[in-house]
């Protein structure tokens, strides 16, 4: 319990660094007008990878890569395609995201309130209704997830498909970071941010012996929602509450950081509109969990260990995004 915790401060003062109280950055991310969130994106998951292989060739470390996500209407991956477009579509309106939402939380921002107002709620409708339809449309189907990664779609070997991935992303690094300015109001750069990011990715695996992500935390909290409105026997209450004490962790360390250094969210912060900010996080808690993770837990991590369906997920989250962020902002 204390690690999980502690896993999550150290990702709250990582995102808060970042600036991610500033719901300004995802939503400039997703019109393309700034790449602070993809730098921090791309930093982070490319040193969380390099990371994971030395602890996995260390034999400290052995994890499985992300499986798929099927629903059961077009392919094994239909939950990610459809659960990632509505988590961007979600990110796009609300200007946050599962794991961001805490640090505007910690900074007062008000968008962080809606958004975790609507997260919860689209918690209570996964787990009171949308989770039951799922499995009852696979039962249907027939299908069953399938765990491929980037190496074996390849049909290269782990160690040159790495090789391609963190190629891919310091070079993007690289690019943006001499075209792009630094956001307005961020102390550091999103590529320095994402570095740091991945220094609590590291703390994880060294204390956990697993890897950061938040969005099973408006599943549990929906569970347990339901088990008291269903009487609170005993004998059926939910076991798993390591996601919601890893999002407490992240909201303390973010708050923390910035109680040390108020200077971090001296800058105006930008509001999005309170009904879009809910909208937008119910969404995110019914995509992430349709997905089976967000863009710390498929993408950060999932990406990391160079799971096919998680880079499904993340790409389909931003194409989501660039498409509903310009139509609303």
């Amino acid at each position: 319990m204390t690690t999980t915790f502690l896993s999550g401060a150290a990702f709250g003062v990582a995102m808060m660094a970042a600036s991610f109280h500033n719901p300004a950055i995802v939503i400039a991310q997703m019109k393309f007008e700034n790449w602070h969130m993809a730098q921090a994106f791309l930093a982070a998951t490319a040193s969380s990878a390099a990371m994971y292989a030395v602890a996995e060739r260390l034999e400290y470390v052995k994890l499985k890569p992300r499986s798929s996500s099927p629903i059961g209407l077009f392919s094994k991956y239909d939950g990610n395609i459809i659960g990632g477009s509505l988590l961007g579509a979600g990110m796009a309106l609300s200007g946050s995201c599962p794991g961001t939402l805490y640090p505007q939380l910690a900074a007062g921002a008000h968008t962080g309130f809606h958004a975790l107002n609507g997260a919860i709620l689209g918690g209570l409708l996964w787990t009171g209704l949308l989770s039951k339809m799922v499995k009852q449309n696979k039962e249907r189907a027939n299908t069953a997830p399938i765990t491929v990664t980037a190496n074996d779609q390849l049909g290269l070997s782990r160690g040159v498909t790495l090789l391609l991935f963190e190629t891919v992303c310091l070079s993007v690094l690289a690019v943006t970071t001499l075209y792009t300015p630094k956001f307005p109001g961020a102390k550091i750069l999103g590529t320095a941010g994402g570095f740091i990011i991945g220094l609590s990715q590291l703390f994880s695996l060294i204390t956990r012996r697993s890897m950061i992500g938040i969005s099973t935390a408006y599943e549990e909290f929906g569970n347990y929602f339901w088990w008291v409105i269903k009487g609170a026997e005993p004998n059926t209450r939910p076991i798993s509450y390591n996601s919601i004490l890893f999002a407490s962790g992240v909201t303390a360390g973010a708050w923390g950081l910035l109680q040390a250094v108020p200077s971090l969210a001296n800058a105006p912060v930008f509001e999005a509109p309170p009904l879009f900010a809910m909208a937008g996080g119910a969404l995110m808690a019914i995509g992430s969990r349709m997905a089976g993770g967000c863009t710390s837990g498929h993408g950060i991590s999932g990406m990391s260990l160079l799971s096919l369906s998680s880079m499904i997920t993340i790409a389909c989250t931003f194409a989501a995004g660039a498409v509903v962020a310009p139509l609303v902002y």
